[in-house]
Protein backbone atom coordinates (compact mmCIF):
# COMPACT_ATOMS: atom_id res chain seq x y z
CA UNK A 1 0.00 0.00 0.00
CA UNK A 2 3.20 2.38 0.58
CA UNK A 3 3.79 2.07 -2.85
CA UNK A 4 1.14 2.95 -4.08
CA UNK A 5 0.73 5.78 -1.94
CA UNK A 6 3.88 7.54 -3.32
CA UNK A 7 3.09 6.71 -6.95
CA UNK A 8 -0.30 8.51 -6.37
CA UNK A 9 1.65 11.16 -4.67
CA UNK A 10 3.34 11.76 -7.81
CA UNK A 11 1.15 11.51 -10.45
CA UNK A 12 1.20 15.23 -11.76
CA UNK A 13 -2.31 16.87 -10.88
CA UNK A 14 -2.06 15.06 -7.84
CA UNK A 15 -4.44 16.00 -5.10
CA UNK A 16 -5.29 14.90 -1.57
CA UNK A 17 -9.02 13.96 -2.09
CA UNK A 18 -7.74 11.54 -5.22
CA UNK A 19 -5.41 10.01 -3.39
CA UNK A 20 -7.03 8.91 -0.35
CA UNK A 21 -10.42 7.77 -2.34
CA UNK A 22 -8.50 5.31 -4.58
CA UNK A 23 -6.27 4.26 -1.13
CA UNK A 24 -9.58 3.89 0.10
CA UNK A 25 -10.40 1.44 -2.61
CA UNK A 26 -7.10 -0.32 -2.97
CA UNK A 27 -7.01 -1.62 0.95
CA UNK A 28 -10.47 -3.14 0.50
CA UNK A 29 -8.67 -6.16 -1.06
CA UNK A 30 -4.86 -6.68 -2.57
CA UNK A 31 -5.85 -7.42 -6.06
CA UNK A 32 -7.33 -4.09 -6.23
CA UNK A 33 -3.99 -2.29 -5.36
CA UNK A 34 -2.12 -4.28 -7.59
CA UNK A 35 -4.55 -3.71 -10.40
CA UNK A 36 -4.02 -0.40 -9.71
CA UNK A 37 0.30 -0.62 -9.51
CA UNK A 38 -0.04 -2.62 -13.12
CA UNK A 39 -2.16 0.24 -14.78
CA UNK A 40 0.47 3.02 -13.31
CA UNK A 41 3.24 0.76 -14.48
CA UNK A 42 1.41 0.57 -17.96
CA UNK A 43 0.33 4.07 -18.04
CA UNK A 44 3.60 6.28 -16.53
CA UNK A 45 1.45 9.53 -17.77
CA UNK A 46 -2.22 8.71 -16.65
CA UNK A 47 -2.94 12.14 -14.64
CA UNK A 48 -5.86 11.96 -12.14
CA UNK A 49 -8.71 11.51 -14.00
CA UNK A 50 -7.15 8.70 -15.74
CA UNK A 51 -6.53 6.32 -12.77
CA UNK A 52 -10.30 7.68 -11.29
CA UNK A 53 -12.23 6.23 -14.80
CA UNK A 54 -9.54 3.40 -14.58
CA UNK A 55 -10.53 2.18 -10.90
CA UNK A 56 -14.87 3.31 -11.48
CA UNK A 57 -14.28 0.93 -14.55
CA UNK A 58 -13.67 -2.15 -12.13
CA UNK A 59 -16.19 -4.93 -11.94
CA UNK A 60 -15.81 -4.66 -8.33
CA UNK A 61 -16.16 -0.67 -7.83
CA UNK A 62 -20.17 -0.61 -7.10
CA UNK A 63 -19.28 -3.33 -4.02
CA UNK A 64 -18.60 -0.82 -1.25
CA UNK A 65 -21.18 1.57 -2.14
CA UNK A 66 -23.81 3.10 0.00
CA UNK A 67 -26.56 2.80 -1.61
CA UNK A 68 -29.57 5.47 -0.14
CA UNK A 69 -33.65 4.52 -0.14
CA UNK A 70 -36.20 6.67 -1.51
CA UNK A 71 -38.74 8.20 0.45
Amino acid sequence: MNELKERLLKVEDSYYDFVSAILYYAEKKDSRCKAIIDFLDNNPNALSADIVKFVSLQDDFYEDAAFMNAV
